[in-house]
Parts: structure tokens; sequence; C-alpha cells
């Protein structure tokens, strides 16, 4: 299965000289240029990758405005929801997606696709962990009557989830050590959670980590897990997850910590 996004998104302005909002013009050159880069016939499942009216997600400072154009929005959806279909038919792409979505946003790419008889999405990559929940209720609700399951992204939260980044360490070689850019999720209460979900693995004899991908994959609203690794030892243990099943007691323990520490970043 090959799958790709079309990159947009803020820090990615120097993409097409800054001009990269999904429209017909953009996607037919992205998916063009995936099916070159890719050295392939078709793309199974082809995601947009970034709201044009921006995202909450990467810790950044977006909401609602009152001014907000919703007509111009719709207008957006339909011309890419028309482009993405002539695709389909052209046989380039099969399947299509969003991410960094929001409730409103999932919702009305339904209703615009019902209503106008053009491809619906199947699939939405957003953020997802014990430690960002933010997908909960109102788009989990949505994703499962709608059938457009979630791709989590960071399970993890960016390997934070392991501990090793408690109390201000920085192990060598770690993702966030080597990383140059600002880190929105290091803040004193989420590792003060973090603490708490590896205190409740130790409790139980489960790898935090392991705990944290099952949970995950657990969801009802869930379709993939999207694991990431830096060698072979945590891949390998990211992949034994799937065999884990955590108990009523842990979910229990889950639900206590999520309610002393409901929003976190």
């Amino acid at each position: 299965m090959i799958l790709a996004s079309k990159i947009t998104g803020p820090g990615l302005a120097w993409i097409r000289e800054g001009k990269n909002t999904s429209d017909k013009k953009n996607i037919q050159q992205a998916v063009d240029g995936s099916l070159k880069r890719l050295q392939t016939d078709y793309i199974d499942l082809y995601q947009l990758h970034w709201p044009n009216r921006g995202s909450y997600h990467f810790g950044q400072i977006w909401g609602f405005s009152p001014d907000f154009d919703a007509q111009a929005e719709e207008d957006n959806f339909l011309e890419v929801l028309r482009t993405l279909n002539e695709l389909i038919q052209d046989g380039k792409i099969r399947h299509v997606g969003l991410s960094n979505e929001t409730a409103w946003g999932l919702s009305k790419w339904m209703q615009l696709a019902d209503e106008n008889n053009l491809p619906r999405m199947a699939s939405i990559q957003n953020e997802y962990s014990l430690l960002c929940r933010h997908f909960e209720p109102d788009l989990a609700e949505i994703a499962i009557h709608e059938d457009c399951g979630l791709l989590a992204w960071s399970p993890l939260c960016r390997g934070m989830l392991s501990g090793k980044y408690l109390n201000g360490a920085r192990p060598a070689g770690a993702r966030i050590t080597i990383e140059t850019r600002f880190e929105h999720r290091v803040l004193p209460q989420t590792d003060a959670a973090i603490q708490k979900y590896v205190d409740l693995a130790e409790k139980y004899q489960l790898d935090v980590c392991q705990m944290g991908l099952a949970f995950v994959r657990d969801q009802a609203f869930v379709s993939s897990v999207l694991i990431g690794a830096t060698n072979m030892e945590q891949l390998k243990s990211n992949i034994d997850s799937v065999s884990l099943k955590l108990s009523a007691e842990v979910y229990e323990e889950i639900g206590s910590i999520r309610r002393e520490f409901p929003m976190l970043f």
C-alpha cells in the first residue's frame, strides 16, 4: 500500500514559493510529483495534510474566528473534492483522506461529498495518544458514524511517554535531543502526567510504550497506529504491542490520570 500526503502547513512556505494551499492546481502538481518520486502508477490513499484555514495541531495558536468565511471554505472543499474525483477517475489515486482536521471540517467534507456524489474521506490523520486526546469526544463520534477511521500520529508523543525525557533529561541520539525546533509538549504538567503513566505501567508490569500503543489501538475510532522508532529494539517493542490487551483495572487508572490531567498542551 502506498500512502502520500500533500505537504502544506506552517514552516513549509518555501514549497511552491509559498503558494501551497489545497486547490486544484497544487493538488494536481503534488500528485504527479508524488507518483514520479515514488515510481508508481497510483497512490492507494492520498491525504490532505493541513487545512487551508489552519489547525490546532503542532502547538499552533489557532481558533475559530467570527470573521471566518464558511462559504468560501465550502467552495474550496468542493473544488478539492472534484479535483480528487478526477484523479480517482484517471487512476492516479484510489482513496482520499484528511489530516489535522476539526469536527466541523470533517463533517463538512462528508456532507459535501454526499450531496455532490464525490469521494468521501476514508481516513483522518490526527495526533492521538494518552497525552493528547483532542480527538475525543466529537471527532471520535463523527469518525465512527461516518466510517472515517483515525490514523493516529505521534501515539507515544514523540517518545515522551517512555519517560526518557523526564526532569529535563536528554539522552544522546533521542529525537527531542537532536531536534532543533521548539517542542511545545515539554511542560511541567506533561512531565507530571508522564510520571503517572510510567508508574502505572510499572505497577502492572507493563512496558509504558506498549501500554500507550495498546491504548490507542484499542479505540473503536482508530484504524491504524502510526508508530515511529529510531532503532530496531524500539521497532520490535512497538510491533509486539499488537498482542497486548489492557485490563479493566489499567483502563480505570488511565481514566483517573486523564481526569487529573485533562488538557496538557
